[in-house]
């Protein structure tokens, strides 16, 4: 099953919708619940750094039999040291964002965190992209 989302940029009101309706789609396909979880989670953490910091993007889901992969898309800055947006705790969110209750840094490490396989490149002025896989044990 091939799902496509476009995360709007800015507009939190909206964000996590995608990774809900993710979430909802597993549930009915039976899928363990600590997979959906996982999921779950490193979509919304992508869902609100595409929110937060590149203006919104695309996600592409594929539900395949034995995995679950995740791509997002954003025609963002870019992150110029990907090893060091890697660390928990490091965010370059606005002090607006923050007092909003995001920000906190844990975005990227949370997306690695909750997935099988991770991977992230990025170029400064062009945008991100997020590569993740669960994989359905």
């Amino acid at each position: 099953m091939n799902l496509f989302f476009k995360v709007d940029g800015d507009d939190f009101l909206l964000a996590g919708e995608a990774s809900g309706k993710v979430k909802n789609i597993l549930k009915k396909l039976g899928i363990e619940s600590s997979i959906v979880r996982k999921i779950a989670i490193a979509m919304y953490e992508a869902e609100m750094n595409m929110v937060i910091h590149a203006h919104g993007g695309c996600i592409y889901v594929d539900i395949l039999p034995d995995k679950i992969d995740v791509v997002l898309e954003d025609q963002g800055p870019g992150i110029p040291d990907i090893d060091l947006a890697m660390k928990e705790g490091y965010s370059t969110a606005s002090h607006e964002i923050r007092e909003l209750g995001f920000g906190a840094g844990m975005g990227l490490p949370n997306m690695k965190k909750y997935s099988d396989a991770f991977k992230i490149t990025s170029i400064v002025g062009q945008g991100t992209k997020v590569q993740l896989t669960v994989f359905l044990k």
